[in-house]
This record gives C-alpha cells, structure tokens and sequence, in this order.
C-alpha cells in the first residue's frame, strides 16, 4: 500500500533523527526469516541500546542524506533494515552476527563506523570492540601486571643490595 506524503515525510524525520545520535549503523536483509525470529532480535536489540528500522530504499537514502552514514547508500537494494547502535559502536554488529549463526537467510549487507564504509567480511572489525567495561577490565588487569612486575624487580634489586652489603 502507498504512502502518503506526510508518511513518507514522518519516516524520514524519525529515521534522520536515529542517525544523528547512533555510533554506527549496519545494514542487513531479513528477507525469510521468521516473524517469531525477528520479534526476538528487535527484543534483544532494545535490551542492547540498539534501534532497527524497516525502511524503503528511496526513504532511507534521504534519511540518511548529510549524514555520516550516508556511505551506506549503494547497499540499499531489495528490504533494507537499518541498526542504529548508542550506547556501544560494535553492539548492533554484534547482536547481527550472533544472529545470522541461527538463522541463515538473514545477510549482513554492510556497516559504518564515524562515516567509514565497511563491508560484511569485515564485520569483526566493530562486533569484536571490547564494551566499555570490558575494555576498563583489561586496562585494570595490565595496569595491575605492571604495578606488580615493577614491585618484584624493587624487591630484587634491595635483595641484591642486602647480600651485596652482607659479602
């Protein structure tokens, strides 16, 4: 069924809107994939920070127009569902690659990163970054190996001083 002007007017805003505050964006086909399939990702999408929309091609290559991911234009072809991740750049990724595992007619088209094309092979490159608490996790554990490593060669250096001093 057609969309009036206004409709058609209302997507876009709602969908530009997305856009201006998303970290990245994937884009992806669902073409085949059950309706039960797809209720749960977008349920799990909202648990993650991550909002998909539906949109025709023409709509969301205006939507999209000005815009840092506007790299993604040449992917729209056939249904086109677009993720906006927010609170993490690698979430929406990583919620559609777990995804795809499950559920084969699903296809990652492509993604982008601050206005940075990127392929579905290289879908890694955003599903694989640590989230913040796990990258507060490893910055901890490395800062505590230093601290420690430093101490030991302190308590090594006074030692040889000690058997120095007693020779």
């Amino acid at each position: 069924m057609p969309l009036a002007l206004e409709g058609k007017k209302a997507i876009v805003a709602e969908v530009s809107e997305a856009a201006q505050d998303a970290l990245s964006v994937v884009v992806a086909d669902s073409r085949g994939v059950a309706v039960s399939a797809m209720t749960e990702l977008r349920k799990q999408a909202r648990e993650n920070g991550v909002q998909i929309r539906v949109v025709r091609n023409t709509l969301a290559r205006r939507a999209l127009e000005g815009t840092p991911w506007e790299c993604l234009n040449e992917t729209f072809s056939g249904p086109t569902m677009l993720a906006f991740s927010y609170e993490h750049p690698g979430a929406a990724a990583r919620l559609f690659k777990e995804f795809a595992k499950n559920e084969k007619d699903f296809e990652i088209k492509a993604l982008a990163y601050e206005g940075e094309f990127i392929p579905a092979s290289d879908l890694d490159r955003l599903a694989t970054l640590p989230t913040h608490d796990e990258a507060i996790a490893k910055l901890m554990s490395v800062m505590k190996e230093a601290s420690a490593g430093k101490l030991v060669r302190t308590l090594a250096a006074l030692r040889d001083q000690k058997q120095e001093e007693a020779a």
